[in-house]
């Protein structure tokens, strides 16, 4: 599942984020589709739009699509509720629509997802203000994840996985979040209510990063050229 609903106004584009270029004529989507489809059965890859729908999906008329139309009074939580809310029983991989990333990455991920274990795909270098952050508790799993963690041990990266027995919690939580609120109130909502256990999983040995401002563009354009 890709969240890809929002405006993106931070990045200034006048099309929908993830259809930003990144590596030569490949776009964020492009990328992203690229390295799911080489890894799992593409009938299963969906899209969460809002803004600017259309152009996504003539862009990709390869995948499903799920429609947030309260793109822009809603935040990330509310996408990610609607995508759960229609895959029933089954566990969801999910990724911000932002998220440029080597292909790597999903190696490192697979055995988590094959045990059907909940996580946050993280990395331990330094943190701004702006990012995700997150806490351990004593066993390695997520204690607390969101931009206002104090002490942060690094950034929440944007791809994140629940399984199957963890998947009605975090729905049901989601549905408690404020409609402005990030999906990793959610997430955290369900840790601290439900006793739900969300692995932190370091990819920080693979290249992976959120595009939010025009320094991230510049820096994504150079880390990914041989993407294209």
């Amino acid at each position: 599942m890709i969240l890809a609903a929002g405006v993106g106004s931070r990045l200034g584009k006048p099309h929908p984020k993830p259809l930003t270029p990144i590596a030569g004529e490949h776009t964020i989507m492009d990328l992203q589709l690229r390295h799911l489809s080489d890894r799992f059965d593409s009938d299963l890859i969906s899209i969460v739009v809002g803004f600017k729908k259309e152009m996504i999906m003539e862009a990709h008329p390869g995948v499903s699509y799920i429609y947030n139309d309260e793109f822009g009074d809603t935040n990330t939580s509310k996408s990610l509720q609607r995508a759960l809310r229609l895959t029933g029983k089954d566990p969801v991989l999910w990724l911000n629509g932002d998220v440029v990333f080597d292909p790597s990455v999903l190696e490192i991920l697979q055995p988590y997802i094959d045990r059907d274990q909940s996580f946050v795909a993280v990395n331990t270098e330094s943190v701004s203000d702006e990012e995700v952050k997150y806490t351990l508790d004593d066993r390695g799993f997520i204690n607390e994840i969101s931009k206002q963690v104090v002490g942060g041990l690094g950034e929440a990266v944007g791809i994140n996985f629940v399984g199957s027995s963890d998947k009605p919690f975090l729905a049901a939580r989601l549905e408690d979040c404020e409609p402005q609120d990030y999906f990793e109130r959610g997430i955290e909502l369900s840790i601290t209510r439900d006793r739900r256990k969300f692995r932190a999983v370091d990819i920080s040995a693979a290249r992976c990063m959120e595009v939010d401002f025009p320094t991230d563009l510049a820096q994504a354009e150079t880390t990914f050229a041989d993407l294209s």
